[in-house]
């Protein structure tokens, strides 16, 4: 559920705004249900259990709206987004700076997760990997992207290390080979993959990004277009008011928030000790809410950078795909105006 995992490496973008005109003297939520399309980034998870909880509990209404949660697909969010099939969408932090970047119409107005929830994984037996630099050389499982490579070799070469290493891309097939030794390490959401390896029982230890030189970050956003917010202002506040509602009662009631999103989705969430399990370690983690308090809103410091990591990575490139020659603006990338 980062960029640097499946969710991230399989990137996805594209949306439709609905206008909204408020009728005067009357409220968004006195006025007739608006519409709001919202599209997920994988399937569902227990990073979008704010959604769903906004909805079924009542508070999208609440707030004039009537919202549909498109599933995932085979398009992107951020494309879906950018090209106005969907008011809204879920997407990664790399992804939403790459395809801004690139020319997309994107902007981030929502943090779902405070913090990087990524890690590198390997196999708990293997005693030879001690620090990063052990990794020199051996076989990374992965997903296909440059930051991936860039991330790694950013880890390794902090520890000391030369940063080569040979890559099998093999998309989530990555998981059971480095359960059955076919690769040495790759890439793990901790919060959901990684909680899922505890309850099977198997054995991990890993490395933490930003204890070897890589920025932290937002990992899951919720973004929007700038033709759509410029368009329905007021619409977009009731929505990413209502969602931080949802994502809050999360917090406030994660037994009761877990029950509504497995009713929800009943067909796809089969485990639900997973969901229960992945939910506790995001509360506990302060991933939805940071030690502050602080639920949906983004740090500037913390955006711009990753920003500044990714441009000096020449991760960053523009419409031709050619590395951008200065570093772009990253204020222009994510608002924080619609938490009110």
């Amino acid at each position: 559920m980062t960029d640097l995992t499946r969710r991230q490496a399989l990137l996805l973008t594209a949306a439709a705004g609905l206008p909204f005109v408020a009728r005067p003297g009357r409220s968004l939520a006195q006025a007739a249900a608006r519409k709001v399309t919202v599209a997920l980034d994988w399937t569902v998870n227990t990073n979008h259990i704010g959604l769903f909880v906004a909805r079924d509990k009542g508070f999208y209404s609440e707030a004039g709206l009537e919202v549909d949660i498109l599933p995932y697909s085979d398009t992107g969010a951020g494309t879906l987004v950018a090209n106005r099939v969907a008011d809204f969408g879920i997407n990664g932090s790399i992804g939403l700076f790459t395809q801004k970047t690139a020319g997309a119409d994107l902007k981030a107005v929502y943090a779902v997760v405070q913090s990087e929830t990524g890690r590198l994984v390997f196999n708990a037996a293997r005693d030879e990997i001690k620090t990063p630099r052990d990794l020199d050389g051996l076989t990374y499982g992965g997903f296909g992207s440059a930051w991936e490579n860039a991330l790694i070799s950013t880890i390794i070469r902090h520890d000391g290390g030369k940063g080569a290493f040979e890559t099998v891309t093999l998309g989530t097939s990555a998981y059971e080979a480095l359960a059955n030794g076919s690769i040495d390490f790759t890439l793990e959401v901790s919060t959901w993959e990684g909680v899922e390896a505890e309850l099977k029982g198997v054995k991990q230890r890993s490395f933490v990004y930003a204890d070897y030189g890589v920025p932290d970050e937002h990992t899951t956003l919720i973004s929007s277009s700038d033709a759509y917010l410029r368009a329905n202002p007021e619409l977009a506040s009731g929505f990413i008011r209502a969602t931080r509602r949802g994502y809050q009662f999360t917090v406030d009631h994660p037994e009761e928030a877990a029950t509504l999103l497995i009713a929800a989705n009943k067909g796809a969430l089969t485990n639900p000790a997973l969901i229960h399990a992945s939910l506790k370690t995001l509360i506990d983690g302060h991933y939805l809410r940071r030690q502050n308090g602080a639920i949906g809103s983004m740090d500037p410091a913390k955006m711009e950078a990753i920003g500044s990591y990714l441009f000096a990575a020449g991760i960053l490139r523009n419409g031709d795909g050619e590395p951008v020659a200065r570093q772009p603006d990253f204020g222009n990338y994510f608002s924080n105006f619609y938490l009110g």
